[in-house]
């Protein structure tokens, strides 16, 4: 990854102040999330509590990719939404927020969901990508800029009260195609609580912030579930798969 640690602040060392210290973030590590830019799409129910964190967390610039308008639905998940906001554009509202909960951090708001020029595009200004759709369309194509641009993803998904998170490093871990080398079929409105939306959204900021400010152990190229509605927490290792259409002709490093 390519960010550059970068001086705090007196006051910024006054904002982080109860996140740096033993078993949390070094400020080398503080300074690190501040050299460092995340993209978040979308920022519905996952990516808008995992955009939250991250922007609370010092992340220097975070980019938000989200089109369309907000609509009652999104209300039980969506935490950057409010009802004042129905039937309006999503992405510069969120942005908004975003950007009154920390002066801090830089961010850039997009009100379309990337095409594969796009992404890529994206990708290359970006030292982490947190893939937070509804679609695998749009996971794969995330997954494939990422392989690409060489930059770690963080995928979450949810259904019902259920969800998975798992963390791809291009060129020594599977990437996401290597698990879904066919697309899944895709259940437009399917339910979700709230709830299971904010927890592995928060849990894929995290395992971001490990990772940008070189902190603790990152899941690579590990699968969480979180079947809550059983009460039941796995994870599993991902295996590679040599004939990947999306990482195969990568060597992988041990």
């Amino acid at each position: 990854m390519s960010q550059t640690p970068l001086p705090l602040t007196a006051d910024e060392r006054q904002r982080y102040a109860r996140q740096i210290g033993p078993g949390v973030l070094s400020v080398r590590g503080q300074q690190l999330l501040k050299g460092s830019t995340a993209l978040v799409t979308r920022v519905g129910g996952m990516g808008g509590p995992a955009a939250q964190m991250l922007t609370m967390a010092g992340v220097g610039r975070v980019i938000i990719a989200h089109g369309g308008d907000l609509i009652s639905p999104d209300l039980n998940r969506q935490v950057l939404a409010s009802e004042a906001g129905l039937d309006q554009p999503r992405a510069p509202a969120f942005a908004e927020r975003l950007r009154s909960v920390n002066r801090f951090v830089e961010i850039e708001a997009i009100d379309y969901e990337p095409d594969d020029d796009q992404a890529l595009e994206l990708a290359r200004r970006c030292d982490i990508i947190l893939a937070c759709p509804p679609t695998f369309e749009e996971r794969l194509r995330l997954n494939r800029a990422a392989v690409q641009a060489a930059v770690p993803l963080i995928d979450a998904a949810q259904w019902g009260m259920s969800g998975t998170l798992a963390v791809y490093r291009p060129g020594h871990t599977a990437c996401l195609q290597c698990v879904y080398p066919e697309t899944p079929p895709f259940e437009e409105l399917f339910p979700v609580v709230g709830g299971i939306s904010s927890a592995i959204g928060s849990l894929a900021a995290l395992e971001a912030i490990k990772i940008l400010s070189d902190t603790g152990k990152p899941l690579w190229g590990k699968m969480l579930t979180y079947d809550a509605y059983q009460g039941h927490v796995s994870t599993v290792q991902l295996a590679r798969r040599d004939d990947c259409a999306c990482c195969g002709f990568q060597e992988i490093d041990p």
